[in-house]
């Protein structure tokens, strides 16, 4: 626990220094030192060691509200989807955090020869499309009720052309922190989609992208959860988180965000993952 906590104050010090500021590099040597060793799998843990000091080459990081993420026990944490490379970007900003994250994605990627051994060792989580995802769910729930840290994407995918706002989202995690009490730790990115954008097939690697993460206080859920869980209880936990990441969105890019979260547009089948569909509801 000293390590975790040295570690922790280290990475929460950034968010002292003015926004959009970049965090220094020694705090990112410091963190990369610091950062959980164990509990990863060695393909996990490798792809970690492997892609942390590339992320700290090609674009800056503004780590913020890092404080947010609990020291320990289960939690889930709803982010917005801008790029392929968000995945990277949530991994080193949980890890700052003392954190092991875990991942829902999609199952066809447990057969890739590059990302497949990472996921398969990591105790990720599949998620098959072509199906309920009743399975995903249960898995979810069952590593948060072992403590883990468990990163969902709420809009499923993200969109080639769109204007960077979150979308309609789908009601999976509603219905997971509903039934595990879990907290929701509401964050925001910005920055991946300009170092790669959604139809680029290589990075932007000038000028260099700056990387910002912030998180908010857990959304209050509290008041959903007496009784029975019902598709309008779904749908009220799963607009207050998507309404928590666009108010932390709105804070990094520095501007007010639409009425509505903008309605689903056609997404490159790599960008999709399935909904989690819970149990049927009233």
């Amino acid at each position: 626990m000293a390590r975790q906590d040295r570690l922790r104050r280290i990475s929460q010090s950034h968010d002292r220094r003015r926004s959009g500021r970049a965090i220094r590099l020694w705090r990112k040597l410091a963190i990369w030192v610091l950062y959980p060793r164990t509990d990863r799998g060695f393909w996990y843990g490798f792809a970690i060691d492997v892609l942390w000091p590339v992320l700290m080459a090609v674009a800056r990081w503004d780590f913020r509200g890092g404080r947010q993420i609990p020291t320990s026990g289960g939690a889930l944490v709803a982010v917005n989807h801008l790029s392929h490379v968000d995945p990277i970007v949530l991994v080193a900003y949980t890890l700052a955090q003392g954190r092991v994250p875990r991942f829902l994605a999609m199952k066809e990627l447990w057969g890739k020869t590059v990302v497949g051994a990472p996921l398969r060792g990591g105790r990720h989580i599949p998620v098959d499309r072509g199906k309920s995802g009743i399975e995903a769910y249960r898995a979810a729930v069952e590593a948060v009720g072992r403590g883990e840290v468990v990163v969902v994407y709420p809009e499923g995918g993200f969109a080639d052309h769109s204007d960077g706002w979150p979308r309609a989202a789908r009601t999976g995690i509603a219905r997971m922190a509903l039934e595990t009490g879990a907290p929701v730790i509401p964050v925001a990115q910005w920055g991946s989609n300009m170092l790669l954008p959604p139809t680029a097939t290589r990075p932007t690697l000038f000028p260099r992208a700056t990387l910002q993460v912030l998180a908010g206080p857990p959304v209050a859920l509290d008041d959903l959860r007496e009784g029975r869980i019902g598709r309008k209880a779904l749908q009220e936990a799963t607009d207050r988180i998507m309404g928590r990441i666009t108010e932390q969105l709105a804070v990094l890019r520095g501007e007010d965000p639409p009425e509505r979260p903008a309605p689903h547009e056609t997404e490159h089948p790599d960008h999709a993952a399935a909904e989690l569909q819970p149990p049927a509801v009233s």
